[in-house]
């Protein structure tokens, strides 16, 4: 089922571009002055705005519902497979404190606070 929605949408996509590359622009009025009016009488005369502006806008609503069929189902296969998706927030915060943790017990505890004394004279080689 998922494949036909999948095919319809791709469809409906390709349906509207066609459709808005058949809409003429906002400047296309001024050419019916000088006789090139005369092509949209095949569809009434309104012209082809109407016609083309409503098939686009039921199109579009089309695409709209394929593509929120479509979330639905990916939602709905991320739900079922829990091992092959983004790990939820709780287990990412787990695994940092888990690793926090094992870092913490590598970590040599120091005993003092003194700083480390600096080397006696007489271990420093001369230079003769």
């Amino acid at each position: 089922m998922e494949t036909v929605v999948l095919i319809v949408h791709v469809l409906l996509a390709a349906a509207v571009i066609g459709l808005i590359l058949l809409q003429q622009g906002k400047g296309a009025e001024a050419g019916a002055s000088f006789g090139a009016g005369a092509s949209q009488t095949v569809f009434g005369s309104s012209g082809s705005g109407n016609f083309l502006s409503r098939m686009t806008a039921i199109v579009a609503a089309g695409i709209f519902a394929t593509s929120f069929i479509l979330a639905v189902y990916a939602k709905n296969k991320a739900d079922s497979v829990s091992d092959a998706g983004i790990p939820s927030a709780e287990l990412i915060e787990s695994q940092a404190a888990e690793a926090a943790a094992a870092q913490e017990a590598q970590l040599p505890a120091l005993e003092s606070s003194e700083p480390a004394a600096a080397p006696a004279e007489s271990d420093i080689p001369k230079a003769d």
